[in-house]
C-alpha cells in the first residue's frame, strides 16, 4: 500500500512543516506550490492522500479537484479556511473525500490520513469473493467496481465505502454517527455534512442509470438501503 502523500499549497513554510512531521510518520511527501503543477504530479503518479488546498495560483483546489476526478479516484482531502461551509460543501460536491479547516492540528490531519489509508487496506483485503447485488446494482469488492444495469459508476474511495456500509445492512437503518466513523474514521460533530454530501453523491450517481430510490433518508436517524 503506498505511503506517498501530495501536498498542493502555495504556503510553502506550512508544506516544510507538514512535510517534516509526515515524514517523521513514515509518510514520503512530496510538494507543489501551485494548482497546474500539483495537478499534473497528481495525474502522473500514485499517492495514498492528497492535500489540496483551496486559494492558490494559478488553478485554485476547486480547479484542480474537479479535472482530477475526471481521471482518478486518489483520496483528496482539502485544506479549507476555517468558517467557510461553501467551501467545504462544494469540495465534497465535486468529489473531495474529506476536509479539514486551517488552521488544523497536525496529530488530528495525521489521524485522517490513516483513517483514508485504513479504509483503502480493509476494502483490498478480505474482501476478495464478496459481491453486493441488489436491484441490478452490483457492488464487486473483488474489483473494488460498482455497475448498475451494467452500466459501470465512477465512485470515489469514501463514495464506495458509504455505499457498501449501506448496501451491507440493506433493510436496517444506519445511523449518521455509524457511516461517519466507519467511513471517515471520526465520530459526528455537530454541523458536519460530510456524510449528507458523500450520500447525495452516490444518489446522484445512481440516478443517472436508474429511477430505482436506492437510498432513503430517515430523518433523525439515517439512511437506509431499500430492498423492495
Amino acid at each position: 500500500m503506498s505511503t506517498s502523500v501530495l501536498i498542493i499549497d502555495d504556503d510553502q513554510s506550512l508544506c516544510e512543516l507538514l512535510s517534516e512531521y509526515l515524514e517523521g510518520e513514515q509518510f514520503t511527501v512530496e510538494c507543489k506550490y501551485d494548482g497546474e503543477q500539483g495537478l499534473q504530479s497528481a495525474l502522473t503518479n500514485e499517492y495514498a492522500v492528497i492535500l489540496l488546498d483551496v486559494m492558490m495560483p494559478k488553478k485554485d483546489g476547486f480547479e484542480v479537484l474537479k479535472a482530477l476526478r475526471a481521471q482518478k479516484m486518489t483520496p483528496v482531502i482539502m485544506l479549507t479556511a476555517k468558517g467557510d461551509d461553501f467551501d467545504r460543501i462544494f469540495g465534497l460536491e465535486l468529489g473531495a473525500d474529506d476536509y479539514i479547516p486551517k488552521p488544523f492540528n497536525h496529530r488530528e490531519l495525521l489521524a485522517r490520513i490513516k483513517a483514508i489509508t485504513r479504509r483503502v487496506a480493509h476494502l483490498t483485503q478480505n474482501n476478495s469473493h464478496l459481491q453486493l447485488e441488489i436491484h441490478g446494482l452490483i457492488l464487486d469488492m473483488a474489483s473494488r467496481t460498482v455497475c448498475l444495469n451494467n452500466h459501470p459508476i465512477s465512485l470515489t474511495g469514501t463514495e464506495y465505502e458509504v455505499l457498501y456500509q449501506l448496501m451491507k445492512a440493506a433493510g436496517e437503518v444506519v445511523s449518521k454517527q455509524t457511516l461517519c466513523q466507519s467511513v471517515l474514521g471520526r465520530p459526528l460533530v455537530a454541523y458536519d455534512r460530510s456524510v449528507d454530501m458523500h450520500v447525495s453523491n452516490v444518489r446522484k450517481k445512481l440516478a443517472q442509470h436508474s429511477s430505482h430510490t436506492f437510498i432513503k433518508t430517515l430523518r433523525g436517524s439515517g439512511y437506509i438501503f431499500l430492498t423492495a
